[in-house]
């Protein structure tokens, strides 16, 4: 299954990022087998790399584990060595060129009307609506007027009833962080992680 398609069935995107490398790296194989197959590991945790690459060995070639805060073309291409098949940037520049370069699918982050037009004209996959808190799903669907079929994925303050929202506003999918996350990536409760990854799938089936 292709990026997109990957992205419109699952309609969620963890992003995982911690300050414990052996916790992320749990947190990302316990997503996983929780049923959120869209993972992101953001490159401003902690020994990020070395959990994608971890991750990617556990995994297989076939998931989707992607590298998140992608800022330059370095950051791409070590990324892209450590195994991530995804990359999230927080804006468009050097690091959606080189991940598009790639051949990889990027998350690119925009905001306003120009910033679609040229992340889309730069061969972005989907557009990273970032941060969605700015403008919330209002925002969302405001934006969605003169761009009907671009793919949005709001990302930042998501937590289960906006995502619900968004959702509803014509997103297909919604990236989400700390209110899916918690404190796992650093070492926190598992368990806890599993239940809010059970009530973000239910949200969003």
């Amino acid at each position: 299954m292709g990026f997109g398609a990957a992205l419109r069935t699952e309609r969620l995107v963890a992003i995982v990022r911690g300050r414990d490398a052996e916790a992320s790296f749990r947190t990302v194989m316990t997503l996983v087998e929780e049923g959120v197959p869209l993972v992101e590991v953001s490159l401003s945790g902690t020994d990020a790399l070395h959990v994608i690459g971890r991750a990617r060995k556990e995994l297989g070639d076939t998931a989707w584990l992607g590298a998140g805060t992608v800022l330059t073309a370095e950051d791409a291409q070590r990324a892209a060595d450590a195994g991530a098949n995804l990359m999230a940037t927080p804006g468009l520049g050097a690091g959606v060129d080189e991940s598009v370069r790639q051949g990889l699918p990027v998350l690119a982050g925009v905001i306003s009307p120009t910033e679609v037009i040229a992340a889309d004209a730069a061969g972005a996959s989907a557009l990273k609506l970032f941060p969605g808190s700015i403008g919330g799903p209002a925002y969302l669907r405001a934006l969605r007027a003169p761009f009907p079929d671009l793919p949005f994925v709001p990302v930042g303050g998501v937590d289960a009833a906006a995502a619900g929202e968004y959702l509803a506003s014509g997103a297909v999918a919604v990236g989400v962080g700390s209110p899916l996350v918690g404190d796992a990536a650093d070492g926190g409760d598992l368990d806890a992680l599993r239940r809010r990854a059970a009530e973000f799938k239910a949200v969003c089936a």
